[in-house]
């Protein structure tokens, strides 16, 4: 009676993601050096990039927590489930 709905990431996934956020990282950075602005615009920039990468990551840490508190909730709903249905005898008397 043992479901495993959780499926395994492969490594060409990691490195799709790792290799996108890569190239737009690295595209960010590259419009922010040759981009036709003063100094301090160019600045404001570069902490705005730094801002949205390090919230990326805390969104994507948020999400992944979340998910698997969702998973571990319902292997103890399903434990439960299954210790009630193992003990549970149709044919007893109901008194």
């Amino acid at each position: 009676m043992e479901t495993n709905n959780h499926t395994k990431t492969t490594t060409a996934f990691y490195a799709q993601a790792g290799l996108s956020f890569a190239v737009a990282l690295v595209a960010m950075l590259y419009a922010l050096l040759y981009v036709p602005v003063d100094p301090w615009i160019r600045a404001f920039f570069a902490i705005t990039t730094l801002y949205l990468t390090t919230s990326a990551f805390t969104l994507a840490k948020v999400v992944r927590d979340a998910h698997e508190s969702q998973h571990v909730v319902a292997r103890i709903d399903q434990a439960r489930v299954e210790k009630i249905l193992a003990e549970h005898d149709p044919f007893r008397a109901v008194s």
